[in-house]
Protein backbone atom coordinates (compact mmCIF):
# COMPACT_ATOMS: atom_id res chain seq x y z
CA UNK A 1 0.00 0.00 0.00
CA UNK A 2 1.32 3.45 -0.91
CA UNK A 3 2.36 5.83 2.24
CA UNK A 4 -0.29 8.98 2.65
CA UNK A 5 1.36 12.14 1.16
CA UNK A 6 3.06 14.03 3.81
CA UNK A 7 1.81 17.75 3.74
CA UNK A 8 3.96 20.72 5.38
CA UNK A 9 3.34 24.27 6.12
CA UNK A 10 5.15 27.50 6.28
CA UNK A 11 4.17 30.29 9.16
CA UNK A 12 5.38 33.26 6.93
CA UNK A 13 5.61 35.89 10.05
CA UNK A 14 7.90 38.19 8.78
CA UNK A 15 4.86 40.88 8.12
CA UNK A 16 5.84 41.33 4.26
CA UNK A 17 10.02 42.51 5.06
CA UNK A 18 12.72 41.77 3.24
CA UNK A 19 14.54 38.49 4.92
CA UNK A 20 16.93 35.45 4.61
CA UNK A 21 15.16 32.75 6.87
CA UNK A 22 12.70 31.75 4.11
CA UNK A 23 15.04 31.25 2.08
CA UNK A 24 17.16 29.21 4.38
CA UNK A 25 13.93 27.41 4.88
CA UNK A 26 13.67 26.73 1.71
CA UNK A 27 16.75 25.19 1.54
CA UNK A 28 17.16 22.72 4.30
CA UNK A 29 13.46 21.58 3.08
CA UNK A 30 15.16 21.12 -0.45
CA UNK A 31 16.92 18.08 1.21
CA UNK A 32 13.84 16.49 1.67
CA UNK A 33 12.31 17.10 -1.44
CA UNK A 34 10.84 13.84 -1.92
CA UNK A 35 9.83 13.59 1.60
CA UNK A 36 6.64 15.83 1.46
CA UNK A 37 5.30 18.59 0.01
CA UNK A 38 5.05 22.24 1.26
CA UNK A 39 2.81 25.53 0.60
CA UNK A 40 3.45 28.72 2.81
CA UNK A 41 0.94 31.21 4.39
CA UNK A 42 1.62 34.84 5.19
CA UNK A 43 0.24 35.18 8.86
CA UNK A 44 0.39 38.45 9.42
CA UNK A 45 0.06 40.35 5.79
CA UNK A 46 -2.86 38.47 5.05
CA UNK A 47 -4.45 36.89 7.96
CA UNK A 48 -4.07 33.48 6.19
CA UNK A 49 -3.35 30.40 8.26
CA UNK A 50 -3.21 26.29 7.28
CA UNK A 51 -6.35 24.40 8.25
CA UNK A 52 -4.23 21.97 10.15
CA UNK A 53 -6.32 18.94 9.62
CA UNK A 54 -4.39 19.58 5.76
CA UNK A 55 -1.21 19.20 7.49
CA UNK A 56 1.40 17.45 9.18
CA UNK A 57 4.06 19.32 10.00
CA UNK A 58 4.69 22.89 10.34
CA UNK A 59 7.05 25.32 11.01
CA UNK A 60 6.40 29.11 12.47
CA UNK A 61 9.23 31.50 11.36
CA UNK A 62 10.95 34.34 13.02
CA UNK A 63 9.70 37.68 12.38
CA UNK A 64 9.83 41.67 12.98
CA UNK A 65 8.34 43.87 15.98
CA UNK A 66 7.20 43.17 19.40
CA UNK A 67 5.71 39.73 19.67
CA UNK A 68 3.28 41.61 22.82
CA UNK A 69 1.47 43.35 19.99
CA UNK A 70 -0.99 41.86 17.39
CA UNK A 71 -3.55 44.02 15.57
CA UNK A 72 -6.34 41.73 16.67
CA UNK A 73 -6.93 39.51 13.99
CA UNK A 74 -3.83 37.63 12.64
CA UNK A 75 -2.48 37.37 16.32
CA UNK A 76 -5.68 35.94 17.34
CA UNK A 77 -5.88 33.57 14.19
CA UNK A 78 -2.30 32.42 15.50
CA UNK A 79 -3.09 32.15 19.15
CA UNK A 80 -6.47 29.64 18.11
CA UNK A 81 -3.68 27.95 15.61
CA UNK A 82 -1.52 26.87 18.48
CA UNK A 83 -4.71 25.75 20.35
CA UNK A 84 -5.86 23.43 17.51
CA UNK A 85 -2.47 21.59 16.79
CA UNK A 86 -2.71 21.44 20.96
CA UNK A 87 -5.99 20.08 21.13
CA UNK A 88 -5.45 17.70 18.31
CA UNK A 89 -2.59 16.04 19.77
CA UNK A 90 -4.30 15.50 23.08
CA UNK A 91 -6.79 13.46 20.64
CA UNK A 92 -5.63 11.53 17.94
CA UNK A 93 -3.06 8.93 17.17
CA UNK A 94 -1.29 10.53 14.37
CA UNK A 95 0.42 13.80 16.12
CA UNK A 96 0.94 17.45 14.01
CA UNK A 97 4.80 18.73 14.41
CA UNK A 98 5.11 22.14 15.04
CA UNK A 99 8.46 24.29 14.85
CA UNK A 100 8.64 27.62 16.50
CA UNK A 101 10.91 30.01 15.69
CA UNK A 102 12.32 33.33 17.31
CA UNK A 103 9.06 35.80 16.96
CA UNK A 104 6.91 32.78 16.87
CA UNK A 105 8.64 31.11 19.83
CA UNK A 106 8.08 34.04 22.15
CA UNK A 107 4.13 34.71 20.82
CA UNK A 108 3.72 31.16 21.66
CA UNK A 109 5.54 31.19 24.96
CA UNK A 110 3.25 34.37 25.95
CA UNK A 111 0.03 32.34 24.90
CA UNK A 112 0.77 29.34 26.96
CA UNK A 113 1.72 31.30 29.58
CA UNK A 114 5.41 29.66 30.13
CA UNK A 115 7.28 33.04 30.96
CA UNK A 116 7.97 36.56 30.62
CA UNK A 117 8.14 37.96 27.43
CA UNK A 118 10.74 41.68 27.65
CA UNK A 119 12.70 44.01 25.91
CA UNK A 120 16.46 43.62 25.94
CA UNK A 121 18.57 46.28 27.43
CA UNK A 122 20.40 45.64 24.16
CA UNK A 123 19.84 43.61 21.09
CA UNK A 124 21.44 40.53 20.90
CA UNK A 125 23.05 39.99 18.15
CA UNK A 126 25.79 37.45 16.19
CA UNK A 127 27.09 34.27 16.17
CA UNK A 128 26.35 33.23 19.73
CA UNK A 129 26.97 29.70 22.10
CA UNK A 130 23.61 28.32 23.08
CA UNK A 131 23.38 25.57 26.30
CA UNK A 132 22.17 22.63 26.90
CA UNK A 133 20.31 22.23 30.29
CA UNK A 134 20.32 19.37 32.13
CA UNK A 135 16.30 18.28 30.47
CA UNK A 136 18.10 19.33 27.01
CA UNK A 137 21.48 17.26 27.21
CA UNK A 138 19.44 13.87 25.58
CA UNK A 139 17.14 15.62 24.03
CA UNK A 140 16.68 14.04 20.33
CA UNK A 141 16.32 17.40 18.71
CA UNK A 142 20.26 18.23 19.51
CA UNK A 143 21.25 14.91 18.42
CA UNK A 144 24.91 15.52 16.52
CA UNK A 145 25.12 18.96 18.15
CA UNK A 146 27.83 19.67 20.65
CA UNK A 147 27.25 21.36 24.27
CA UNK A 148 27.42 24.22 23.82
CA UNK A 149 26.87 24.52 20.15
CA UNK A 150 27.10 27.60 18.35
CA UNK A 151 23.58 29.79 16.90
CA UNK A 152 22.75 32.94 15.03
CA UNK A 153 20.85 35.31 17.54
CA UNK A 154 19.13 38.42 16.88
CA UNK A 155 16.28 39.35 19.08
CA UNK A 156 15.32 42.99 21.42
CA UNK A 157 12.82 40.68 22.96
CA UNK A 158 13.24 37.67 25.74
CA UNK A 159 11.56 34.84 27.39
CA UNK A 160 12.58 35.12 30.73
CA UNK A 161 11.01 34.16 34.32
CA UNK A 162 9.70 30.95 33.65
CA UNK A 163 6.11 29.95 35.24
CA UNK A 164 7.48 26.40 36.87
CA UNK A 165 3.86 25.44 37.83
CA UNK A 166 2.45 26.13 33.98
CA UNK A 167 5.88 24.11 33.11
CA UNK A 168 4.65 21.28 34.93
CA UNK A 169 1.20 21.06 34.16
CA UNK A 170 1.71 21.32 30.47
CA UNK A 171 4.97 18.39 30.72
CA UNK A 172 7.25 21.46 29.36
CA UNK A 173 10.98 21.68 29.94
CA UNK A 174 13.36 24.36 29.20
CA UNK A 175 15.52 22.58 26.84
CA UNK A 176 18.59 25.23 26.27
CA UNK A 177 19.76 29.24 27.91
CA UNK A 178 22.03 31.59 26.92
CA UNK A 179 25.57 32.17 26.75
CA UNK A 180 26.96 32.24 30.54
CA UNK A 181 27.69 36.06 31.12
CA UNK A 182 29.83 35.96 34.06
CA UNK A 183 30.35 40.10 33.83
CA UNK A 184 26.65 41.13 34.04
CA UNK A 185 23.70 40.19 36.45
CA UNK A 186 20.90 39.66 34.15
CA UNK A 187 19.11 36.23 34.01
CA UNK A 188 19.94 34.41 30.90
CA UNK A 189 17.27 34.07 28.57
CA UNK A 190 15.05 30.57 27.64
CA UNK A 191 16.60 29.35 24.07
CA UNK A 192 14.17 26.61 23.55
CA UNK A 193 11.77 24.83 24.63
CA UNK A 194 10.34 21.21 24.53
CA UNK A 195 6.69 22.23 24.98
CA UNK A 196 5.48 18.18 24.28
CA UNK A 197 6.74 15.74 22.51
CA UNK A 198 5.33 16.85 18.86
CA UNK A 199 6.18 21.02 19.84
CA UNK A 200 9.55 22.08 19.82
CA UNK A 201 10.29 26.09 19.82
CA UNK A 202 13.78 28.24 19.80
CA UNK A 203 14.96 31.54 20.67
CA UNK A 204 17.67 31.28 18.40
CA UNK A 205 17.52 30.88 14.31
CA UNK A 206 18.51 27.08 13.40
CA UNK A 207 17.60 27.94 9.86
CA UNK A 208 20.08 30.30 9.59
CA UNK A 209 23.33 29.28 7.52
CA UNK A 210 26.78 31.38 6.71
CA UNK A 211 25.31 33.11 3.19
CA UNK A 212 22.21 34.47 4.70
CA UNK A 213 23.82 36.10 7.66
CA UNK A 214 27.06 37.33 5.73
CA UNK A 215 24.68 39.00 3.46
CA UNK A 216 23.40 41.04 6.83
CA UNK A 217 26.46 41.90 7.91
CA UNK A 218 27.51 43.53 4.46
CA UNK A 219 24.52 45.71 4.59
CA UNK A 220 26.02 49.38 5.47
CA UNK A 221 23.55 50.57 8.22
CA UNK A 222 24.14 46.97 10.00
CA UNK A 223 27.81 46.74 9.62
CA UNK A 224 28.06 50.72 11.27
CA UNK A 225 26.14 50.00 14.22
CA UNK A 226 27.70 46.98 15.01
CA UNK A 227 31.35 48.56 14.94
CA UNK A 228 29.39 51.78 16.96
CA UNK A 229 28.34 49.09 19.45
CA UNK A 230 30.65 46.10 19.93
CA UNK A 231 33.72 47.78 18.00
CA UNK A 232 35.92 46.49 15.37
CA UNK A 233 37.08 43.55 16.73
CA UNK A 234 33.53 42.07 17.52
CA UNK A 235 32.42 42.96 13.88
CA UNK A 236 35.45 40.65 12.26
CA UNK A 237 34.78 38.14 14.92
CA UNK A 238 31.57 37.25 13.44
CA UNK A 239 32.62 36.95 10.34
CA UNK A 240 35.44 34.50 11.28
CA UNK A 241 32.66 32.72 12.99
CA UNK A 242 30.48 32.46 10.02
CA UNK A 243 33.14 30.05 8.26
CA UNK A 244 34.27 27.36 10.84
CA UNK A 245 32.16 24.60 9.91
CA UNK A 246 31.81 23.65 13.94
CA UNK A 247 29.80 26.89 14.14
CA UNK A 248 26.40 27.77 12.06
CA UNK A 249 27.07 25.11 9.44
CA UNK A 250 26.87 22.67 11.81
CA UNK A 251 23.94 24.11 13.47
CA UNK A 252 22.06 25.00 9.41
CA UNK A 253 22.90 21.00 8.87
CA UNK A 254 21.65 19.52 11.96
CA UNK A 255 19.08 20.82 14.01
CA UNK A 256 15.78 21.63 11.83
CA UNK A 257 16.88 18.28 9.65
CA UNK A 258 16.34 16.66 12.86
CA UNK A 259 12.89 18.01 13.62
CA UNK A 260 11.98 17.18 10.36
CA UNK A 261 13.54 13.25 10.58
CA UNK A 262 12.00 12.61 13.66
CA UNK A 263 8.87 13.69 12.76
CA UNK A 264 8.87 12.12 9.64
CA UNK A 265 9.48 8.59 11.25
CA UNK A 266 6.64 8.98 13.75
CA UNK A 267 4.21 10.20 11.68
CA UNK A 268 5.12 6.76 9.22
CA UNK A 269 4.61 4.97 12.45
CA UNK A 270 1.50 6.20 12.79
CA UNK A 271 0.33 5.44 9.23
CA UNK A 272 1.27 1.76 9.52
CA UNK A 273 -1.24 -0.59 10.17
CA UNK A 274 -0.72 -2.29 13.45
CA UNK A 275 1.04 -5.59 13.46
CA UNK A 276 -1.48 -8.22 15.32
Amino acid sequence: MPRKKINLAILDMYDGEPNQGMRCIHDILGRFSDQFSFREFDVRKKSNLPDIREFDIFISTGGPGNPLEGDGNWDLKYFDFLDQVWIWNQNHSQKKHLLLICHSFQMACKHFGLGDITKRKSQSFGVMTVHKTPEGINDPIFQNLENPFWAVDSRDYQVVQPNHRKFKMLGSKIIALEKIRTHVEYERAIMAIRFSEEILGTQFHPEADPTSFLEHLKKPMVREKIIELKGKAKYRTMLENLVDEDKIYRTNETFIPNFLEQALRKIRVSQSPSLK
